[in-house]
């Protein structure tokens, strides 16, 4: 009797542990971040938990208190460490060359390096079409990609009528949307918007100062990129300026610019839903007072190849060496664009995190931490600019990222600590996933010494 009773005890217990919820054993076709805190980009919030991925989804996130054999999973130790969603590269660049040549996987491996996980083109290229596939089936390691058209600028489309073909060319050839260049005329540019409204192809880039930004807003751009035409915007009517006069995004004009006119123009922008990358970084690198040799000796530039470094000073020599280029009106300058950008973020449609690179002295993937500077200086909170970098991406596209969710897509940023309490601490990531391909912090490393070795 008594053996009964303890066998009826025992049967008791193992059914009793079976029950728990969440008790099971991982498979090898699992990978798990075990005891890890989850940065909740939504509320700022910190949750230690197990965060399970199957193929390219995040499939569950259980408590500590679950229980879990690990069994045959993929571990990743993430005890004491944060995990955080990938991060967007909003005003992104590609080399024109075919996905395999080593140039476009060093591009694409330096963004993951520093944990961004999704890409826009803005210069596209027929050779970014199967690029932008094979990144999306998985084929070869990638951001995911998102593609503009070739340029169209004053150059590229001189009448309605090319216009309109170009439009329906690229609609027809799959790119995600078209970019705008400088230079369109007006008409020119209203015949653009008919055709992109026809073929259901949307469009995004600069503001040609022939357009403007009132016109532009008001004919629905998808973004605004540099917070271009917006200083020219500023300028009064009485001033009676030429356009064409304006300089680097407006910097001929920033005495005549009037902030008071700020928020007339985030309120269209708001109205007909442009949101606006900022790329900050350039105009605190590129066209700012900081000498072309402190730049270019700083370490990221190891990644960029003699040439290109040689053509970074020359360009940023030649276009701050003129007498109309001085540190007093730049503070002015960029006073003035920190005031847009934190009034675009607070009451616009939003901001979209972007720094422009490659381009003068952003190396692609660590541009964006310049860019984070930035955002801090015009007076966005860390969770303000981490959600331009996640879940603005996420709704801009519409896409099943941009958070730490079940049945999310696995971009993941696994960090040593809390990115909400300095913004640097998303430097030299652990490691990162995207789309649930685990890249390691010891292949991070050998991949980028690797790059370093070839650009010596």
């Amino acid at each position: 009797m008594k053996n009964q009773f303890l066998y009826l005890l025992l049967l008791a217990s193992i059914v009793s542990c079976n029950a728990k919820k969440g008790s099971r054993a991982l498979t090898a076709d699992q990978t798990v971040f075990a005891e890890v805190n989850i940065v909740d980009v939504r509320s700022g919030a910190i949750s230690p938990a197990h965060v399970i991925v199957k193929e390219n989804i995040i499939e569950q996130i259980l408590s500590l208190e679950e229980d879990i054999d690990f069994a045959k999973a993929k571990v990743i130790d993430g005890k004491g460490n944060y995990l955080l969603p990938g991060l967007a590269e909003m005003h992104a660049h590609i080399p024109d060359k075919a996905w395999d040549d080593p140039l476009v996987q060093e591009t694409l491996f330096l963004y993951l390096s520093n944990g961004i996980t999704t890409i826009r083109g803005m210069l596209g290229n027929e050779v970014h079409l199967p690029l932008r596939e094979k990144a999306a089936n998985q084929e070869i390691l990638s951001p995911r990609i998102f593609t503009s058209s070739p340029s169209l600028n004053g150059n590229t489309v001189t009448t309605p009528e090319e216009a309109q073909e170009k439009v329906k060319n690229y609609a027809e050839a799959g790119y995600d949307f078209l970019k705008l260049h400088p230079g369109i005329r007006k008409h020119v540019f209203d015949s653009l918007v008919a055709a992109a409204n026809k073929y259901g192809i949307p469009f995004a880039g600069h503001v040609s100062n022939l357009v403007g930004i009132r016109h532009a807003l008001k004919n629905g751009y998808q973004t605004i990129d540099h917070v271009d035409g917006f200083i020219e915007g500023l300028v009064p009517k009485e001033a009676g300026v030429n356009p064409t006069e304006n300089g680097f995004f407006g910097f001929n004009f920033t005495e005549l610019a009037n902030p008071n006119t700020i928020p007339e123009l985030v309120e269209l922008s708001k109205k007909n839903k442009v949101w606006v990358v900022p790329t900050q970084s350039l105009f605190e690198r590129w066209f700012s007072p900081i000498p072309a040799e402190i730049l270019v000796d700083q370490e990221e530039m190891q990644y960029m190849s003699p040439k290109t470094r040689e053509n970074w000073v020359k360009s940023k020599k030649n276009l701050t060496a003129g007498d109309n280029f001085n540190e007093t009106k730049w503070k002015q300058f960029n006073q003035i664009r920190y005031q847009l950008i934190k009034a675009l973020h607070e009451d616009g449609q939003g901001l979209l995190l972007g720094s422009d690179a490659p381009q003068v002295f952003n190396v692609p993937g660590f541009s964006i931490h310049h860019e984070i500077k930035g955002m801090l200086a015009a007076g966005l909170r860390p969770l303000e600019i981490l959600q331009i970098g996640t879940l603005n991406p996420a709704q801009y596209f519409d896409g099943n990222f941009g958070a730490i969710e079940e049945g999310m897509e696995a971009d993941l940023i696994l960090l040593k600590a809390n990115p909400l309490e300095d913004l640097n601490h998303l430097k030299n990531p652990l490691g990162v996933m995207a789309r649930g391909q685990w890249i390691s912090e010891e292949t991070i490393k050998e991949k980028l010494k690797q790059i370093d070795e070839k650009n010596k």
